[in-house]
C-alpha cells in the first residue's frame, strides 16, 4: 500500500515529464531486453545489502505483543458476490451471523460490481442486493454493510480509466446507486492504482461528499507502502507493474476518505516470520501514514495459495495476526479507530476463523 518518497517528482500528484517520457520508453523495450536489465540490475545489488533489507523487516517480528494490542470491535471482512446475486438465503444470512458472533467484525465489504470498464454499474449485477442490506442489518444490528466496487485501471489494464472526467463522474454516478441499495457505505478496490495518479484522487474527491450527504462511509482498499523507500519507482520501471504506494500517495489517499484497509498479503514473504515481520513493518508504515480521524485496517489473509507472489505456509492468519500486534504495540497502542480485515469470506476455513480469534480477538 504505500511506502514512498520516489524518485520522481510529481506536481499535483502527476508524473512530471521526464519521468513519463523515461517510463514510455522503457515500454517500449521488448520483454526479453528489459528482462536482461533486470537481470542486470539484480545481479548488481551486492547480496549482503539484500540480506539487509530481509535481516530488517525479520527483526520487525521479534518482541512479544503488548496485552492491549488486540480488536477494538472495527475489524471487517470482505464477502464474495454471492451475497448480492441470489445464491444466499435468509439461512445463510442467520450463519453469517452466527459466525460473526463474538468477534470484533463491524464492516462487511460486500462485493456489488463489477464496475464496467467506463465506470458504470449495471443493475443486472446484483439483483438481490436490496434483499441483503435488509437481512443482514435484522441480522447483524450495528455491523455496517458496506458495498464493495471495483475494477482494474489504466495503464496496467485496458479497463477504467481513472484520469477521464466522465468515467469518473460515471463511478460516482455507480456509489449513489449502490446506497440507494440500503448500503451503509461504498467501498472501492481499484487496481493497480499508481502512486502519482491524480484520477483516483480526484475520483475520491468527488464521491465523498456524496457519501457524507447520506451519513455514509467511504473507504478503500489501499496497496502495500515501500518497505523500502523509492521500491515502487524501481517496480514500475522493471516489471510495469505498480504493486506498492510510497508514504506520500499513501497519506493522500487516507485523508479523502473514512476507512482505509491494507491489503497485507501476496506479499513474496518465503517464510512466516519473514511475512510477519513485513505485516509489522506495513502496520507501523500505515500507522505513521493515515490521519488519526481516519479508521486504519489491515487486510490479513483468509484464504490459501501457493505461488511466488504468496507462498502457502508462510503467508499464515497466526503470523498476520501477530505481525500486526507488534506493529500496533510498537506505533499506535492508543489508537481505538484500528482493525484488522478479513480477505475473504468464501475462501476461509475454520483454522483461519480459530486464528483470528485466538490471536486478535482473544489473546492469551
Amino acid at each position: 500500500m504505500a511506502r514512498f518518497r520516489t524518485a520522481a517528482r510529481r506536481t499535483g500528484g502527476a508524473v512530471t515529464a521526464p519521468f513519463r517520457a523515461l517510463r514510455e520508453r522503457w515500454r517500449g523495450w521488448s520483454r526479453w531486453r528489459r528482462g536482461l536489465l533486470a537481470l542486470g540490475l539484480v545481479a548488481a545489488v551486492p547480496v549482503a545489502a539484500l540480506g539487509t533489507v530481509f535481516v530488517e523487516i525479520r527483526l520487525h517480528y521479534t518482541g512479544e505483543p503488548a496485552s492491549g494490542a488486540r480488536t477494538r470491535g472495527r475489524d471487517a471482512v470482505w464477502l464474495g458476490h454471492a451475497w448480492v446475486d441470489g445464491r444466499k438465503t435468509d439461512a445463510d444470512v442467520a450463519a453469517l451471523a452466527e459466525q460473526l458472533a463474538g468477534t470484533g467484525v463491524r464492516d462487511l465489504y460486500v462485493h456489488t460490481g463489477p464496475l464496467e470498464h467506463d465506470g458504470s454499474l449495471p443493475a443486472s449485477v446484483h439483483p438481490r442486493a436490496r434483499w441483503f442490506t435488509e437481512a443482514a442489518h435484522r441480522a447483524l444490528p450495528g455491523v455496517r454493510v458496506q458495498g464493495w466496487l471495483g475494477d482494474e485501471v489504466k495503464p496496467e489494464k485496458d479497463a477504467l480509466d481513472l484520469d477521464d472526467a466522465p468515467t469518473r463522474d460515471r463511478v460516482t454516478a455507480s456509489a449513489r446507486q449502490v446506497l440507494d441499495q440500503g448500503f451503509d457505505g461504498v467501498h472501492f478496490d481499484m487496481e493497480p492504482i499508481r502512486p502519482g495518479t491524480a484520477g483516483w484522487l480526484a475520483l475520491l474527491d468527488e464521491v465523498r461528499p456524496v457519501t457524507a450527504a447520506r451519513g455514509a462511509v467511504l473507504s478503500v482498499a489501499a496497496a502495500q507502502i515501500d518497505p523500502v523507500p523509492g521500491l515502487h519507482t524501481a517496480g514500475i520501471l522493471l516489471t510495469d507493474h505498480g504493486k506498492w504506494w510510497d508514504e506520500a500517495y499513501f497519506h493522500e489517499t487516507a485523508r479523502r476518505v473514512d476507512q482505509v484497509a491494507v491489503m497485507a498479503y501476496d506479499t513474496s514473504m518465503p517464510t512466516e516470520p519473514l511475512y510477519g515481520g513485513y505485516v509489522a513493518q506495513q502496520t507501523e508504515l500505515a500507522l505513521r501514514a493515515t490521519p488519526p480521524q481516519v479508521d486504519l485496517l489491515i487486510g490479513l489473509p483468509f484464504f490459501w495459495d501457493d505461488k511466488w507472489g504468496h507462498w502457502g505456509d508462510a503467508e499464515t492468519v497466526p503470523a498476520a495476526v501477530r505481525g500486526v500486534r507488534l506493529g500496533l504495540g510498537r506505533q499506535g497502542l492508543g489508537r481505538a479507530n484500528f482493525g484488522v480485515a478479513l480477505y475473504v469470506d468464501f475462501a476461509a476455513t475454520p483454522e483461519n476463523w480459530a486464528a483470528y480469534r485466538r490471536g486478535w480477538v482473544d489473546p492469551a
